[in-house]
């Protein structure tokens, strides 16, 4: 290092200088380790300062290059920790040299844009023709983006278009937001006067991405550093999951390179999944909670501080912030949460997460609108848990195969085996929901492989449930491992589960009849998709019968709803529909009578398959017809 003192090249000598061996242990890792990984840490911004510009441009970024996880060493690592790994020292020397200051002021340092360090125009260069935080007329606040397509030209339409179909959302619209934009703070007023005494853990803040569209990312990373206290943002750490796009090579590291010491990059070998990628993080991760986000987040003031509250108040606390719904056409977001209407995660026996009002046995217990709510499930993608109890926890099933079922996983066990889960109202932050998926795997049924591995292992009895919607088990792998840990732990029952988490949830084995609804004049069968938010667009029709269960599955409660989870036949006057079902019989209210009709007792009318056998009639009761007779199986001693 020409022309740095004696001083400065100590220090980074001490910084540099590996302090121990990694941990190992033979109980928790397999026989065929791969190569350690290659550790370039960030260093200290005192150090970067201290050394001047020309040193400051032959730095390395924080980035593990071409891992590949042994997943069996996750949880011995994440419970023992890497005592004295490069990582661990290099962020404890940074915490002490002031790297855990907030960085959020650009004209601070003397630099552009928030960067820590100035970045020289030659490595600026590389994402120049990117979208950038310059410019605020677009989308502050949260506000809308709108397009008019029509008024661009041929070329600016085809963006449009590529941008939806690479992302399932509006990048264009997204692009021309300013990565370091302010949501705004749309936190209920006795969250803004809130004080969180004692002594706050610090956090890893674990986001996964693959193909990630450049300014969500960068917003996602800009929004989670500008919301966060410095000194409980320990490090952030983007596992890319062997991306394949330009920008995520090179013009990422450099620009996490320069913008923040606190941020690092962990890269796939190959395709990983979102469970796998998860737990890469989770292995490197050196804060006392992980703290994970989806790659497509913005964070609103305050939103860290209440979820580690709870996790410093009892380390078995598992929580989750209020998520506010990003367009994805017009990534507007919401300036008001409403506490009084927040929702709670839920599941449907397809194994299905779905979000369902707060009960009332809930509602009447909170002393505080801002108190925490437990929830039964979590959508997965946002959460805090300390990271020894993730470990104690067993992490995620490593038998899971890319993404699906996760979070079910974790919820029922974290309830389970002793912890609890909460939605923590004071803590907000948005997420861009997808209509679908922009990826494709082409390997088979994995969500139905990781839904019966969970169900074989956490449900009991009451997986068969499932089984009955998915036509069978099918091939899972081996889960004893997995029912070895639960014993271990000395988890409860799912029963318990049911009747004390989630009381609120139909139970099957109440149904009067159920399985698929068949006609007696053919081979056809009553059937309709059903979503958790029914609101009439759904038409029930006939279809060939399948035996698989799925869109013909069907159950008759007491009540004499024809249901399958959260949706109800309904039949409105004109139009057999599905609508959400609402207990308050009407137009939802049928008898399944002996002589095969079913009857609906509010039109004093029969149901009837229709000459096409395509769709659905209901129309004045005619003993004998066939089209009026339905084949259903009846469940012994329910009516």
């Amino acid at each position: 290092l020409v022309g740095c003192s004696c001083a400065v090249i100590a220090l980074l000598m001490l910084v540099l200088l590996p302090t121990g061996s990694r941990f190992n242990s033979s109980l928790f890792s397999s026989k065929h380790q791969p190569p350690p990984p290659i550790l370039r840490p960030p260093l200290p911004r005192a150090v970067l300062e201290a050394a001047g510009a020309r040193q400051r441009q032959q730095l390395q970024p924080g980035i593990v290059m071409g891992v590949e996880e042994n997943i069996a060493e996750v949880r011995a690592e994440l419970l023992f920790g890497r005592r004295h790994s490069v990582a661990a020292a290099v962020a404890g020397r940074a915490q002490r040299n002031g790297g855990a200051a907030p960085l959020a002021a650009a004209g601070a340092a003397g630099s552009d844009q928030g960067f820590a360090v100035t970045p020289p125009p030659e490595v600026r260069a590389l994402w120049s023709g990117l979208p950038s935080a310059a410019g605020r007329e677009h989308g502050e606040g949260g506000q809308p983006v709108t397009v008019d397509k029509e008024k661009l030209s041929a070329a600016e339409r085809k963006k449009v278009e590529d941008g939806w179909q690479r992302n399932a959302f509006n990048q264009y619209v997204s692009d021309m937001i300013s990565v370091d934009r302010d949501v705004g703070d749309n936190r209920d007023a006795q969250c803004k006067s809130a004080v969180y005494a004692g002594q706050l853990p610090d956090t890893s803040v674990i986001i996964c991405f693959h193909n990630e569209a450049w300014s969500v990312l960068l917003r996602t990373v800009h929004s989670v550093i500008n919301k966060s206290p410095g000194s409980l943002l320990r490090e952030i750490i983007l596992v890319d999951d062997a991306s394949e796009l330009d920008h995520l090579k090179r013009p990422l590291e450099e620009y996490m390179k320069y913008y923040s010491p606190k941020v690092r990059i962990l890269r796939a070998a190959k395709r990983e999944g979102l469970i796998r990628a998860r737990l890469m993080g989770a292995r490197k991760a050196v804060g006392a909670v992980l703290t994970f986000l989806d790659s497509h987040c913005e964070c609103v003031t305050g939103w860290l501080e209440p979820l580690l509250h709870r996790i410093a108040q009892n380390w078995t606390r598992v929580v989750t912030p209020v998520i506010e719904v990003i367009n994805d056409d017009t990534f507007a977001m919401s300036s008001t949460t409403n506490l009084d209407s927040v929702s709670v995660g839920g599941f449907d026996w397809n194994l299905q997460f779905n979000w369902h009002v707060l009960p009332d046995r809930v509602r009447n217990q909170r002393a505080s609108r801002i108190d925490p709510v437990p929830s039964p499930t979590m959508a997965g993608g946002l959460f805090a848990i300390d990271r020894r109890y993730f470990a104690h926890l067993g992490s995620y099933d490593p038998g899971f195969d890319i993404w699906g079922g996760e979070n079910l996983e974790i919820s029922f066990k974290i309830w389970m085996c002793g912890g609890t889960l909460e939605i923590v109202p004071c803590s907000i932050v948005g997420h861009v929901f997808r209509k679908r998926s922009p990826y494709s795997w082409g390997r088979g049924n994995v969500l139905k492989k990781n839904s019966v591995r969970l169900a074989e292992v956490w449900m009991d009895d009451y997986g068969k449930l499932y089984y009955e919607r998915v036509g069978g088990k099918g091939e899972f792998g081996d889960v004893s491992e997995r029912k070895a840990l639960r014993q271990r732990l000395g988890c409860r029952s799912f029963q318990w589960y049911l009747d004390t988490v989630y009381p609120e949830l139909f139970l099957p084995r109440h149904a009067l009849a159920k399985g698929a609804i068949r006609s007696a004049a053919g081979p056809y069968c009553i059937d309709a998709p059903v979503s958790h938010r029914e609101t009439g667009q759904t038409a029930v029709k006939l279809w060939q019968c399948h035996g698989q269960g799925g869109n013909q599955f069907w159950m008759l409660s007491k009540l004499g709803e024809i249901r399958r989870d959260e949706g109800c036949i309904d039949y409105p006057g004109s139009g057999v529909i599905v609508y959400n079902c609402h207990g308050g019989r009407g137009n939802q209210e049928w008898l399944y009578r002996p002589d095969g009709t079913i009857y609906h007792v509010l039109r004093r009318m029969c149901l009837e398959a229709a000459a096409d056998n395509a769709g659905l009639l209901v129309t004045a009761c005619r003993p004998g017809s066939l089209r009026q007779q339905w084949k259903w199986q009846r469940q012994a001693g329910k009516g």
